[in-house]
């Protein structure tokens, strides 16, 4: 068979990378996307990106506020909201430059067979096809969303004002974020959640510490709450919980998770599950040749993961026999103020319910003179390894948490042990000493 294309990507999110590289090896390759001006995808229009430089511009509003400082400052959410389009209008341009070997079809495409995927009424062919369709945020049944009262991640990035109040529903990345953001930026913020605890897979101390931080910035916490209607009304939006208990807030920041694309998947060879596209570990799915990757497949819905998957991918059609990938020693973060949470491999939880012996090292930092400067006093580190010694994960929580992590992170890629990790010298004072610190109590 004559194939139009070596590879079609299917979206543009963190697809684009792998057409990039594709296309510099020499392959004919197409980019199927419906919004050309959203290549990039979720995270660099919608999330982590204009997400991260929020964070830190209320950064500022919050460090600005210990006593040694004088005056007021606020964020002109006017002019945050137009220094960020600017921002992802180069980082667009930079993007659509590097595809320049790509053909980028400007259309919404579906894979209505095997090799075919019709593009608005035209038919391409490709010997591989990549999908990379990401997500899209999750509404529970009840709740009445507008785009304007009630609202998702797709909406909150795009404000230009403050509302008077912000209720935040869920305790996930996104929603313990943006509860930062407005009740560092000094709005009244609630978070809203379904069960007694933050953070549940994480250590127990670092979950009870980042309640206690949320709190310390300005956040309401309401646990152990679930909302079966929410609307908005001209008193604002109308919440009705489970337990039959009312309120009425500005407005409502829906953040209960996100669903895999599926939608573009029209032939019964790709099978698809509650969580996404089924794929093998090479991420194939159950037709040869096909390939999901990122949000779309359910296994790791995250921006450096779907990078990483679609590079892998296009080792493997090149021929390049990669080693496969562990998603489980992907880094996975949240930033928060003013520390954030990072962990990666494993935690002890899931070692011992493995059934295998966890050695841990456990190290508060409140007290440190650096912690006491640096808003680290909440701050908790955790370090495992097994019997024989070699570390399994890491889990951080201070402030540049999701840098610091990086140093956990190649120990568990060089399959570092405990002896080894013990001669790392770091620098003093740093939050980095004390990750030295908790490989030196892990026991041989």
């Amino acid at each position: 068979m004559n194939y139009d294309y070596d590879i079609i990507f299917l979206g543009g999110g963190l697809n684009y990378a792998g057409a990039v590289v594709a296309s510099k090896a020499g392959l004919k390759c197409a980019l199927v996307e419906k919004n050309p001006q959203h290549l990039g995808g979720t995270c660099l229009h919608n999330g982590c990106i204009p997400s991260k430089m929020y964070i830190a511009a209320a950064e500022s509003v919050r460090a600005s506020k210990k006593r040694h400082f004088k005056g007021k400052i606020s964020i002109d959410m006017e002019t945050l909201e137009k220094e960020k389009e600017e921002l992802l209008e180069q980082a667009t341009k930079a993007i659509t430059k590097q595809c320049e070997r790509v053909d980028i079809i400007d259309a919404e495409g579906i894979l209505s067979a095997p090799y075919t995927i019709d593009a608005e009424g035209k038919t391409l062919t490709g010997r591989h096809i990549v999908i990379g369709t990401g997500s899209k945020p999750f509404i529970p049944d009840g709740i009445a969303y507008d785009e304007k009262s009630i609202i998702t991640s797709d909406e909150v990035l795009n404000m230009k004002e403050f509302p008077e109040g912000m209720a935040v529903y869920g305790d996930g990345a996104i929603g313990l974020e943006m509860a930062s953001f407005f009740a560092a930026s000094g709005i009244k913020t609630e978070l809203i959640w379904r069960h007694d605890t933050l953070l549940r897979r994480a250590h127990p101390s670092i979950g009870a510490n980042m309640a206690k931080q949320m709190e310390q910035i300005g956040v309401t916490l309401s646990p152990n709450r679930s909302i079966q209607s929410a609307k908005t009304t001209k008193r604002g939006v109308h919440i009705v919980y489970i337990d039959g208990s009312e309120s009425y807030v500005p407005k409502l920041l829906v953040a209960t998770g996100r669903r895999a694309n599926v939608a573009v998947i029209q032939t019964d060879e790709v099978k698809v599950d509650r969580h996404g596209i089924v794929t093998d570990e090479h991420f194939e799915t159950t037709c040869p040749d096909h390939y999901a990757v990122g949000d779309c497949n359910g296994k790791l819905m995250l921006a450096h993961a779907a990078r990483a998957e679609v590079l892998y991918v296009v080792k493997r059609i090149l021929g390049k026999d990669p080693e496969v990938l562990n998603l489980d020693n992907v880094v996975k973060f949240i930033h928060t103020l003013p520390c954030s949470y990072a962990v990666v491999g494993q935690n002890r939880k899931q070692i011992e319910a493995e059934g295998s012996i966890c050695k841990e090292s456990v190290v508060p930092l409140a007290g440190l003179p650096f912690s006491r400067t640096h808003d680290g006093d909440l701050g908790i580190i955790s370090v495992c390894a097994d019997a024989d010694g070699f570390i399994l994960g890491g889990e951080i929580f201070c402030p540049g948490a999701e840098e610091l992590i990086a140093a956990v992170s190649m120990a568990l890629a060089g399959e570092m042990d405990v002896k080894l990790a013990r001669r790392t010298v770091l620098a003093h004072p740093t939050f980095s000493e004390s990750l030295e610190s908790a490989f030196k109590r892990l026991k041989d």
